[in-house]
């Protein structure tokens, strides 16, 4: 089976998963778009992201708190089998379906905001280790909503830094960028 969840995680999966795979060891400690994070701790995050959010697909309850490193033997191969097992997790039509009792919202936005972190990060990734990405056109749409909608309350959180005024357009990774508070213009070397 597939939800409409499931099918824009599996479009932006693949381009984020392949970004990881070619971050070589010696990059480890580059900056990233993300103010606090370095190209180490932003893979654990986005690691984390793709564990708990397999969890939080079947209502299970997650822990933010551990910070463990998963920066060991096979990584990025072991990055690559979580992410299939989050499309999955997000495959199953009751994963769609009522609250999230961990997060207190619609189970439909909780997926989106796994969707938000695989697309931001995949790109904060890819600048910061001078690759290209392009994300997957098809998730684009429900990301500025979901942006949109969540874009106060995760400024106010410190989730998203203040927005960065970027030309009005369709739905575009630079506008949605702009939204999350990146500037689409990020180099690692200012």
């Amino acid at each position: 089976m597939a939800t409409h969840t499931s099918d824009l995680l599996a479009a932006a999966a693949p381009r984020t998963v392949a970004v990881v795979r070619q971050i070589t060891d010696d990059q480890l400690d580059l900056p990233t778009p993300c103010r606090d994070y370095r190209v180490r701790d932003l893979i654990n995050h986005l690691y984390e992201v793709v564990v708990n959010f397999q969890s939080l697909a079947r209502r299970s309850p997650v822990t933010w708190a551990d910070k463990p490193d998963h920066i060991t033997e096979g990584w990025r191969d072991r990055f690559g089998a979580e992410t299939r097992r989050l499309v999955e997790a997000w495959s199953d039509p009751a994963s769609e379906q009522g609250v999230s009792p961990g997060m207190g919202m619609p189970q439909q936005v909780v997926g989106a905001m796994a969707l938000l972190d695989l697309t931001v990060h995949g790109w904060d990734l890819a600048v910061a280790t001078g690759q290209a990405y392009g994300a997957a056109a098809e998730v684009l749409p429900a990301l500025h909503e979901l942006a949109g909608q969540l874009g106060p309350t995760a400024r106010q959180m410190g989730v998203f830094a203040e927005a960065v005024p970027v030309e009005a357009g369709p739905p575009d990774l630079p506008r949605l960028l702009g939204m999350t508070g990146r500037d689409p213009a990020w180099s690692p070397v200012g």
